[in-house]
């Protein structure tokens, strides 16, 4: 398989892939492909633990798989936000953790299982969530995420602090946990909320610039409202 990604702010990964070479996807998440692409959609791999896991995390337990017949294929996956679609390369000792919803596509080697907070106060104010999204097996996953996107490794024991919502991904060798704001009037008057998401190495992190929940919350005061006469 070869892979271009282009075209940020609106990024595109584009796949050329061999005869009888399979890309696996989230339902819905192809843009457009050639003639030769035969899709098929089965269960996620996995027993009935793992399928539960991804009904609870809101995941479909459904996944397409894009297979080239008669020849070689292409295929495209766009972001559905203005971002970035970063590929990695997933392997033993080499499994990534992300936010739920950036997953694009990957190569058939790669698995998908949810990443459940160990701590039940990470996932509800945590901001990324209860549940995240877990890569493991061996092959190319191509993630996509909201705005810029900065990479930072840890040392062990190292730690940052991040608002809720900007945590992307991160080497499954990190920590994540909540860390309350100190102070009152900190508390009131800072902005900040309440809790920020606190990630320890050691491994890498990658921080999005633009959380699309974020980026809705400052547009709500300016959408249109429905009041009646």
């Amino acid at each position: 398989m070869r892979y271009n990604i282009e075209g940020e702010p609106l990024p595109v990964v584009i796949l050329e892939t061999e005869p009888g070479e399979t890309i696996i996807s989230q339902r819905g998440a192809m843009s457009w492909m050639s003639a030769n692409m035969q899709m098929e959609t089965n269960a996620a791999a996995g027993g009935l633990g793992k399928l539960f896991g991804r009904a609870v995390a809101g995941e479909s337990i459904f996944l397409n798989r894009y297979t080239a017949a008669g020849g070689n294929g292409m295929i495209a996956f766009a972001s559905c936000f203005p971002g970035s679609i970063r590929a990695f390369n997933i392997a033993p000792g080499q499994e990534i953790v992300a936010q739920k919803k950036a997953f694009l596509a990957s190569s058939q080697g790669v698995e998908l299982s949810v990443f459940f907070q160990k701590k039940l106060g990470t996932g509800f104010f945590g901001g990324e969530g209860f549940v995240m999204q877990r890569l493991s097996g061996n092959g190319i996953a191509f993630l996509e995420f909201d705005g810029y996107v900065k990479e930072y490794t840890l040392q062990p024991g190292q730690q940052i602090v991040l608002d809720t919502g900007y945590l992307a991904a991160m080497d499954a060798s990190c920590h994540i946990d909540i860390q309350s704001i100190k102070g009152i009037k900190n508390i009131v008057f800072g902005g900040e909320g309440i809790f920020n998401t606190v990630v320890t190495g050691p491994g890498r992190i990658w921080v999005q610039s633009m959380p699309i929940a974020q980026m809705a919350n400052e547009l709500i005061p300016f959408l249109p409202t429905n009041s009646s006469n």
